[in-house]
């Protein structure tokens, strides 16, 4: 059964151009061998953090003078397929939509024979550390997202 986010599985893995390597450590798995279900969201994170490196999204975040920080409003995971110890994956990250203040990415771990072993989705809103309320995207980070949808 596939995720409302997803119409159609193919079509949807093939969109995703940014890819983030790992691999699973002993740590995260559980005493099946299996990777604990909480480390597919640690990874999700992963990728996004690079993904916002990448955008200069995190610079302007941890500057001191940043005015705006990141908060995670919704995160969702979809398993597929076991993943085990020492495999190798890749995390996927793409942007699904851009709001005035929030972000909607779509995420997807693949094994090493490009299998889908998790999907997943989140929002994250930008916000301002003075206010704690949204902060809309300035318009050069905004192009930026928008140009990233659906790549």
């Amino acid at each position: 059964m596939k995720p409302d986010y997803i119409k159609d599985l193919e079509t949807w893995k093939d969109e995703f151009q940014l890819f983030y390597p790992v691999s699973v450590r002993f740590s995260e798995t559980d005493a099946f061998g299996h990777l604990n279900n909480t480390v597919s969201f640690v990874y999700f994170e992963t990728a996004r953090i690079e993904f916002f490196k990448e955008t200069g999204l995190m610079q302007r975040w941890m500057s001191r003078t940043g005015e705006n920080i990141p908060v995670t409003a919704d995160l969702q995971c979809d398993y597929r397929k076991q993943i085990f110890f020492d495999e190798k994956l890749n995390i996927g990250v793409k942007v699904a939509k851009v709001g005035s203040s929030s972000l909607d990415l779509h995420y997807v771990i693949l094994n090493e024979n490009k299998e889908v072993c998790m999907t997943g989705r989140g929002s994250i809103v930008q916000v301002s550390k003075k206010t704690g309320k949204s902060s809309a995207w300035e318009t050069d980070i905004k192009n930026i997202l928008e140009n990233l949808v659906n790549l």
